[in-house]
């Protein structure tokens, strides 16, 4: 029996997570997990999975839940979810929190020895030298979750580490993949929520279409799979079979193919090194695919994705600065305050006037993290674009 603790059961990683659990009762219990304002939801994981500990947003809700549910303990805020990761029976810590929040308790769950699952890639993005240097300290395993991470993760077993030439991982394109710069100007919310392949929060389904998101991933792969920024390719695939790929030096390429199911990539986590069929298995046919579609990556198009590979070999505290941008932004863009493409201008207006010499420490990435909000939130109430 593996206990898991769960960081963020109310999203998509979580509900996946969640029925990857009920499908093997004798092998995975989820004793501890946290949700942050969706109490109607939450309620009802509690009910159901009865965990020992709960973490939630705020001091309020953990108090009024505390009074339903006795026989739980509960937290709150960041304090929660680190008490979340780190209770003495849990095994396992799966991370699918949405943004920077995922670091402090992923850093305190590997000092406690806990094996880490990690859909969270802002973890990586911000402290990726702290944490992989933790988690090398307590020979601990980060298993990736996100879906091209834990292919590669899966090429890459096996293998000389040597003779791995290249990773190549896969993007959809996001809702807006066949519209050109002029024609973002006038795009809608709705119209970004609209992935073409996957069911995913609304935060990462903009990251997609702006393709924040897999300059995200290219600076998670960095550090999870220590590869050098030029071993790192993005390639556009529309079908999103193949969710990842892998060059060999004598030209070989392995790639993971599969349907479009999350619960794949968090099982095989959960399971690692073994593999269990999916419970119900998702129906996928080559031949009703027919046809698989390669581009190369359009970097004029896709500008973020540039500028994380910028940030990303920069290094130091750029990546933190990328990522805090981009969250305030989207989160601007979600309540209509800005239009879409003022999220590409305000990530690239917060890298280019970063001025400070802060170090790498935690207090010093969560110090930049705070003040590159501030500065951004200022930008977005004075009305400062172009």
């Amino acid at each position: 029996m593996k206990q898991i603790a769960l960081l963020g059961a109310t999203g998509s990683v979580g509900k996946n997570t969640i029925q990857v659990v009920q499908a093997y009762p004798d092998d995975f219990r989820i004793v501890a997990f946290s949700f942050y304002q969706n109490i109607k939801a939450g309620r009802q994981l509690i009910e159901s999975l009865r965990p020992r500990y709960v973490a939630v947003g705020t001091e309020k809700d953990a108090l009024s839940l505390a009074k339903e549910f006795p026989k739980t303990a509960f937290g709150y805020g960041i304090k929660g979810l680190e008490t979340a990761a780190t209770l003495t029976e849990v095994d396992l810590v799966l991370t699918g929190l949405v943004g920077s929040i995922g670091l402090q308790p992923t850093l305190a769950a590997i000092e406690a020895g806990k094996e880490i699952a990690l859909a969270n890639k802002e973890t990586l993005v911000m402290g990726g030298e702290l944490v992989m240097a933790a988690a090398k300290q307590k020979k601990i395993n980060i298993l990736p979750v996100d879906s091209e991470h834990s292919a590669i993760f899966q090429c890459l077993q096996g293998q000389n580490q040597a003779e791995v030439q290249r990773l190549m991982i896969t993007a959809s394109g996001g809702s807006f993949r066949d519209k050109t710069r002029e024609q973002l100007k006038e795009v809608t919310v709705e119209a970004a929520l609209q992935h073409p392949n996957w069911s995913m929060g609304k935060k990462i389904t903009i990251d997609s279409a702006t393709m924040v998101n897999k300059g995200l991933e290219v600076i998670e792969a960095h550090w999870l799979f220590d590869r050098e920024y030029s071993e790192i390719e993005v390639i556009l695939h529309r079908e999103s079979v193949v969710h990842s790929m892998i060059e060999l030096t004598d030209g070989a390429y392995l790639a993971q193919l599969g349907a479009s199911d999350m619960r794949e990539p968090i099982q095989y986590a959960l399971t690692y090194p073994n593999r269990k069929k999916i419970v119900p298995a998702q129906p996928f046919d080559f031949t009703e695919i027919g046809t698989l579609h390669f581009e190369k990556i359009d970097f004029h198009r896709f500008p973020m994705l540039a500028l994380a590979y910028e940030v990303g070999k920069k290094g130091k505290v750029y990546p933190t600065i990328f990522n805090a941008a981009n969250e305030v932004a989207v989160a601007a863009f979600l309540q209509r305050k800005i239009s879409y493409l003022a999220i590409e201008w305000y990530i690239q207006k917060a890298v280019d006037e970063y001025n400070l010499d802060e170090n790498s420490t935690l207090e010093g990435l969560l110090a930049v993290d705070q003040q590159t909000r501030k500065k951004v939130n200022q930008w977005i109430n004075e009305g400062v674009y172009r």
